[in-house]
Parts: structure tokens; C-alpha cells; sequence
């Protein structure tokens, strides 16, 4: 059983993160969508509320699950039996920080975790957390970015 872990802080998640995710399914049997809890940061939506917008995005497959996680991620890729972590890059600038994650996720996890890389779909690519997060604090309309 193929199984693969998408871990970000997904605040929010947004329809290119879905993208991605609704992509990456055909590959695997199982997909975990892992909000990471990040104590530096203080986050713009609650836990609870990304998990749920997540659940309902998805709620029309049996092969994604979303759940929390407080630990390095390649720990809490070991404790649910995955081998893969799924990340997307929109940009150059993208790819190094995600080169350099998935070596040190490898390395962690003794060789055995292999990142796979999902360019974002060209209608997505201007889409970010924090671009969300910036018309959100401005009283804009954030649904045609939101899942």
C-alpha cells in the first residue's frame, strides 16, 4: 500500500494545495493531509476550523485523511507507516527550501521517505497561504482561493 503524507500549515488551504492533493490521489492508495502545529507562529484560522474546511473539501473520497501533528515531520511520517511526502512548488524560489527539506526528511527517516514534487497547476501559481492571509486582514473576498 502506497501511502503519502501532504504536511503544511495550510492557513488556509487553499484550492491549489486541493489541487495538488486531487492530483496526487491516482498515485497512491492513502493520502494524509497533515496540519502542522508551528509554535512560533500564531495562525490566522484556528486548528480546528483548517481541519474541518479540509474534512469537507474531501469528503467525497476514502483515500484522504486529515489529522494534526505536532512533531518533525518525517517522525510523524514513520508513526502512520507512509513513505512518501507529497509538496508542491510554484516557483524556483520554491524549490530550493523543498530540495533542501527533502533531503533532511530523508535523512531522518534512515533512507526511507521519498519526497514527490507537483508543480502548480500555471491557474494556481499566484495563489499562496500568505497572499490569503493579506486580502483576508483587508476584508476581501477570500472564497475563490479557499477550499
Amino acid at each position: 500500500m502506497k501511502k503519502a503524507v501532504f504536511p503544511g500549515s495550510f492557513d488556509p488551504f487553499t484550492i491549489g494545495h486541493a489541487d495538488i492533493v486531487r492530483r496526487a490521489m491516482p498515485l497512491f492508495d492513502e493520502i494524509i493531509i497533515a496540519v502542522g502545529i508551528n509554535h512560533q507562529k500564531q495562525p490566522t484560522f484556528p486548528l480546528e476550523q483548517r481541519l474541518e474546511m479540509i474534512r469537507k473539501a474531501f469528503a467525497d473520497t476514502d483515500k484522504v485523511h486529515v489529522m494534526s501533528y505536532d512533531t518533525l515531520t518525517a517522525d510523524f511520517a514513520a508513526e502512520q507507516g507512509a513513505e512518501y511526502i507529497i509538496r508542491g512548488i510554484r516557483s524556483v524560489q520554491d524549490f530550493e527550501y523543498e530540495r533542501a527539506m527533502a533531503d533532511a526528511n530523508k535523512q531522518l527517516s534512515g533512507g526511507k521517505l521519498e519526497t514527490v514534487i507537483f508543480y502548480t497547476d500555471p491557474r494556481h501559481a499566484h495563489i499562496s497561504s500568505s497572499l490569503v492571509r493579506d486580502l483576508y486582514f483587508h476584508k476581501k473576498d477570500i472564497t475563490p482561493y479557499i477550499v
